[in-house]
């Protein structure tokens, strides 16, 4: 085994340990709350067998892992720092509310609701305090103990920002070494044994294979930006009729059993949403009104299933008549159209909350492509064609180019990231997607604006 594998399973080794820790703690303090309550409240006495004990225990632990890997809460060094904490935080919180419904069901008496809905939630606080501490020089001894990946970057004649972008995550990436493809395939290979992984930006096709293959042969770790053809195919099931390999994309989009039940859900969680956030709502209502007495929401035509025009509902942002030409201006990182309530409901996502009004009408789902200006949605199609794949379901509220993307993604990353979406929905990837949605609101970066290259592009395109 050499250096670089031995490196490579002596992380996988420091996360399972991480992850092990937080588990036994966070059952640790579950166990004692649960026991204190045990011993209280122990009329039968059948509440203190090691049988009861130990399922309790069980129960709280399985729990916590199976939630936890579902919402990246034990990436360590993998993931940004915030982006953990909200993430230990929000397993934290779905854990501790399901075990109030599994305490009750353990001791067979409801009656204890209230009881264990104050126990779990003082339980829960503390919880994310320590561990969320705990987390920290936990991330800050896996970078210590393993720098970041050394990268030999391949690229070819289209440029990108893909280089910057891999480097803004100093802490587990650095390319080392640029060589364009042109300099030939040898140059490239002999190059790749001094690194530690091979990034393979845009090149063609046939020369992105022949890497493939010889990272493949020489075990040398790689990454590559996909093709919306390999998106597509992702999915792909295996057919073993005939003496060759063979592979099925049935393409046949989110089944109608399935869209059924989205839409139940997109109207039962809206409705819970607008009653749980209607003080929000009220308070915005009124901030918005006080500061310059225009009005309180903002309509725009957008784009949904099928190309469908419907106008979104959101509260005002900018200033009145902030696009007085009628062409789009897109937010700019510092935009003076920004109102001060503005500058805070844009940051906070408040100023999108209207559109589950959108979404109980049926315009829009809680979780789909975010819907496109119809002026952009022309514009991207005509660099784009393959844009037009996102409209092969409803818009949504949130979305993956959301959640991992930032307000100014480029148009055809957004579409690699629905597109993954659509090709892979399930429930679980619905319910993945907006309990990260709740994480995004501590990283600030998500919602940056164009720059001022990307706003001249939009305004001066002939649309």
């Amino acid at each position: 085994m050499d250096k670089r594998t031995m490196k490579l399973e002596g992380k996988y080794i420091y996360r399972t340990m991480c992850c092990a820790i937080l588990a036994i703690l966070a059952t640790g303090s579950f166990f004692y709350v649960w026991f204190k309550f045990v011993e209280q409240n122990n009329q039968t006495g059948h509440l203190t067998g090691i049988g009861n004990l130990v399922m309790a225990a069980g129960i709280y632990v399985a729990l916590y892992i199976i939630l936890g890997k579902g919402l990246r809460a034990f990436r360590i060094g993998v993931d940004r720092k915030a982006h953990l904490l909200a993430s230990q935080v929000l397993t934290l919180f779905s854990t501790d509310a399901l075990e109030i419904l599994i305490s009750c069901a353990i001791t067979g008496q409801f009656r204890y609701f209230t009881e264990f809905l104050s126990r779990y939630f003082l339980l829960f606080l503390v919880q994310s305090i320590a561990l969320c501490f705990l987390i920290i020089p936990l991330v800050n001894r896996y970078r210590k103990t393993f720098p970041p990946l050394q990268i030999l970057e391949v690229y070819g004649d289209r440029g990108n920002a893909l280089e910057n972008k891999i480097n803004g995550r100093p802490d587990k990436y650095h390319v080392a070494r640029t060589v364009n493809i042109a300099e030939g395939f040898d140059k490239v290979y002999s190059a790749m044994t001094n690194y530690d992984a091979v990034l393979i930006n845009d090149i063609q096709a046939e020369q992105k294979n022949k890497i493939l293959k010889e990272c493949f042969r020489c075990d040398k770790r790689v990454y590559f930006t996909p093709k919306i053809s390999d998106i597509i195919s992702k999915r792909a099931e295996e057919i073993n009729l005939f003496d060759t390999p063979l592979y099925l994309c049935r393409n046949n989009g989110i089944s109608p059993i399935q869209l059924a039940f989205k839409r139940f859900l997109d109207i039962l969680f809206s409705l819970v949403g607008l009653v749980l956030t209607s003080p929000i709502l009220l308070v915005t209502a009124i901030a918005i009104k006080l500061e310059d007495g225009g009005p309180v929401f903002f309509r725009q035509e957008r784009a949904t299933l099928d190309g469908k025009k419907f106008s979104i509902l959101k509260f005002r942002s900018m200033i009145v008549n902030a696009e007085q030409d009628g062409r789009p201006h897109p937010a700019g990182e510092n935009d003076d159209r920004i109102t001060k309530v503005g500058r805070v409901i844009r940051s906070t996502r408040i100023d999108e909350l209207p559109q589950l009004i959108n979404i109980i009408k049926g315009d829009m789902s809680l979780v789909g492509p975010r819907p496109e200006r119809i002026e952009h949605v022309r514009k991207y199609m005509e660099d784009i064609p393959e844009f037009s794949f996102r409209l092969k379901v409803k818009a949504g509220l949130t979305g993956p180019a959301q959640v991992f993307g930032m307000y100014s993604t480029q148009p055809l990353d957004k579409l690699k990231m629905d597109l993954f979406y659509i090709t892979n929905y399930s429930l679980l990837l619905d319910i993945q997607i907006i309990f990260e949605t709740v994480k995004i609101l501590f990283q600030k970066d998500s919602t940056t604006g164009f720059s001022e290259e990307q706003q001249k592009e939009m305004h001066d395109a002939d649309i």
